[in-house]
This record gives structure tokens, sequence and C-alpha cells, in this order.
């Protein structure tokens, strides 16, 4: 039996201390609802504690800021202070994405949640590479299925895309007119679903009574 005393809920100005400490030791994004469990506070209550820090982060100039992507939470360096930290650590430059990598997330995170199909549609050509690409850098992943012939995979963006581009939010996307390719997908599917072959009427009374006799 665990008898370690379970740790009392904190105040407000204990509870940033506290959230200060996690997301340091983490060095990763940590879910907001994670981080509201570990302290006994709901998510309200933990993003409010998190606006606070925000705000005495940027009055006081620390070096250090809190930055939400989406449902996580990270604490990063500072954008002002980064050159001199850079000087010190000189890092390895990330690889930067493919103008084909670049084109199919645009689409994917414009149009979410989206099939390859609808992808191919847009930039009109395959992208089967690209998508294992950003699946495999987690900026992207599957989302569902949508209701149609063959219910194909559904794509969406990542957490880990809005860190990429530095975006809190989708919202803060740069708005783009969708409505006549959404037309074109519309008609591409029609057409798809009007081409589909017709079930054999031996075959579907197959079916029927296999149904009844299970």
């Amino acid at each position: 039996m665990d008898e370690r005393k379970k740790p009392d809920i904190p105040t407000r100005a204990e509870a940033a201390h506290i959230i200060e400490a996690i997301l340091f030791v983490a060095g990763e994004p940590v879910g907001i609802g994670d981080v509201a469990a570990a302290l006994g506070l709901t998510e309200l209550e933990t993003v409010q504690t998190v606006e606070e820090m925000q705000r005495q982060y940027d009055l006081e100039r620390r070096g250090v800021t809190l930055r939400p992507y989406g449902d996580h939470l990270r604490m990063e360096t500072r954008q002002e202070y980064a050159p001199y930290v850079e000087r010190l650590l000189q890092p390895v430059q990330r690889q930067s994405l493919t103008q084909t990598a670049m084109e199919t997330l645009a689409v994917i995170a414009y149009r979410q949640p989206v099939t390859k199909a609808e992808i191919e549609l847009i930039r009109g050509v395959k992208c089967d590479y690209s998508v294992q690409m950003l699946v495999s850098r987690g900026l992207i992943e599957e989302v569902g299925r949508k209701e149609a012939l063959g219910r194909p995979i559904l794509y969406g963006t990542t957490d880990a895309f809005l860190r990429h581009f530095c975006l809190t939010s989708l919202g803060d996307l740069p708005e783009i007119d969708f409505s006549a390719l959404a037309e074109k997908i519309a008609e591409a599917e029609a057409k798809q679903a009007s081409e589909a072959p017709k079930a054999d009427p031996v075959d579907k009374l197959a079916q029927n009574i296999a149904k009844e006799k299970g």
C-alpha cells in the first residue's frame, strides 16, 4: 500500500511555481489537462494561472516565456534572446520541409480533415510520399475515416505542427478562400460515386440470406 501523503492543493502563487518546475523538467510540451491533474486544479484554474504567469514574464522581460500550442504548454526562450543562446550552443539547424511537403501540409492545414484523394485533387499530383513523411515527422496524423466509398483515412494537423510554425492555434493561419476548391472536390466525389460498379443482384441476395442465417 502506498502511504505517501497526497500533495495539498496549491495556492495560485504555488501553482505558478509548480507549473514552472513541471515545464522546466519536461522540456517538451505538456498537456494542460495533465498539468491540471498534477496540481489538483481544474483546467480553467490552470489556464488562468498560466495567463497570469505569461503577463508576469512579459512584464519582467524574463529569459523564458510560456507558449500554448493547442492543448499543450511549453516553456521557451524569449525570442529576442534566442540569438545569444544560439551563439553559445550553435544548434544544428533542423531539416526544412521540401516545397512538395509544404504544399501538401498547407492543403491539410486549411482543409482538414481531408483525405489523400482530396489533397491530390487540389494539387494535381500524387501525395503518398509527402503524407507519409509528414506523418513520420509528427506534423499530421490520422483523425478518422470519411463516410464515403472505401472509407478513406482523414488527416489533420497536430500540436507539433503549431509548434513548428510558431502558431498558438489554427486560427492564426492567414485566411484563404477555398470555396472554389470545395466545389471541385464535391464534383469529383459525385463523379466517383456515379462510376462505382453496381452490386450484382445475385451477390446481394446471397449476402441477405447469409445475414438472416447469421
